[in-house]
């Protein structure tokens, strides 16, 4: 009697865990190396929260913020290659050492504002096109570029030393940069000397003087406290837009059937629209306290942004010399801004006449 009872618990149990199986067929697990105050922190909040939802359960994701599972940007997409990872968040200079490519998106003063950024950059563009089919080349199909969406709105100039008007101000100048060597040629195009430091790094450097200026956004400014460590002057020249390559394992994506590879897909566009939307929310803010910190801010004239892109230009030739595949995505890049400027100018033509 007792074993009989034993064997119908079995049975139960089983069944139970059958269902459970079911209703949840499978696990995304996502990682961001940031903060909970950073946009990727955003974007997979709402990733997650869409994508759990509009699969009724069967997809569960699991967010890592922070390096639990990964700390480098190598290490980060050999486990997005090799499955440990599901989904895995960079910017270009975290990855340009397997996809240098990607460093077209740090080209300076090829977009001009979040308008035409967020239209190249949307899913289905042939920009956006282009850099999934490389990324796929360049893995042997094992990593998926899902979206780019963007972490942290636009790089400018900020310097512990003087006001930047012109490029000739930043002349002299040590300002840190990533190890990639695109940004070391911008810094060098623009007569300052480019040295490369850790992020962590960062505020003890410029507290020091071993950098005395850098090229960030305003939210990573202030969440970091760098005014604190003497960075009080700011240039909004808005070089580049802070794009974020969000990666999947292909096999991972490839073994949902296709109703949920759909459900995948959205959620990244959601993810996206979250991340195009967060630094521009979070900017007032950080503005207003650079502001009340003492800061200096100053925004250039047509003109004088002018005078940067022009001071900036030789990257462009050294990027398509020197970069694989940089030629062939830069000239995508550079004609899909056309177009969308284009674009925008006939809905400018329409509305204010």
């Amino acid at each position: 009697m007792q074993f009989s009872t034993a064997i119908k618990s079995l049975a139960v149990a089983t069944l139970l865990m059958g269902t459970a199986a079911s209703a949840q067929d499978f696990t995304i697990r996502a990682t961001a190396n940031s903060n909970m105050e950073d946009e990727d922190a955003d974007g997979l909040a709402v990733f997650e929260q869409y994508v759990e939802a509009a699969s009724n359960g069967r997809i569960a994701v699991e967010s890592f913020i922070g390096t639990q599972l990964c700390s480098t940007g190598e290490e980060c997409l050999q486990g997005i290659a090799d499955g440990s990872i599901d989904v895995y968040i960079s910017t270009s200079g975290g990855t340009a050492g397997i996809f240098p490519f990607v460093q077209v998106l740090d080209l300076p003063y090829l977009m001009s504002d979040d308008r035409v950024a967020e239209a190249v950059l949307a899913n289905g563009s042939p920009f956006v096109r282009r850099m999934q089919e490389m990324v796929m080349e360049y893995s042997d199909g094992t990593i998926r570029l899902m979206t780019i969406g963007n972490t942290g709105g636009w790089r400018s100039f900020a310097n512990t030393e003087r006001r930047v008007q012109e490029p000739g101000d930043l002349a002299g100048l040590k300002l840190r940069t990533v190890p990639a060597d695109l940004p070391q040629e911008l810094v060098r195009a623009l007569d300052a000397s480019p040295t490369p430091i850790p992020w962590p790094e960062l505020f003890t450097s410029l507290q020091t003087g071993v950098v005395e200026g850098t090229a960030n956004g305003i939210t990573d400014i202030m969440n970091m406290k760098f005014p604190d460590a003497g960075l009080q002057y700011l240039t909004l020249d808005g070089h580049s837009y802070m794009g974020a390559l969000w990666f999947m394992n292909n096999e991972k994506f490839m073994a949902m059937p296709e109703d949920l590879r759909r459900v995948v897909v959205d959620g990244f566009y959601q993810l996206q629209q979250a991340t195009f939307a967060s630094p521009k929310r979070k900017s007032i803010a950080a503005y207003e306290a650079y502001l009340a910190g003492g800061g200096d801010l100053y925004v250039p004239s047509p003109e004088e942004k002018a005078a940067f892109a022009e001071a900036a230009a030789p990257v462009y030739d050294w990027f398509k010399a020197n970069v694989e595949g940089g030629e062939e995505v830069f000239n995508v890049l550079t004609e899909a801004v056309a177009e969308v400027e284009a674009e925008i100018n006939a809905v400018y033509d329409a509305e204010l006449n």
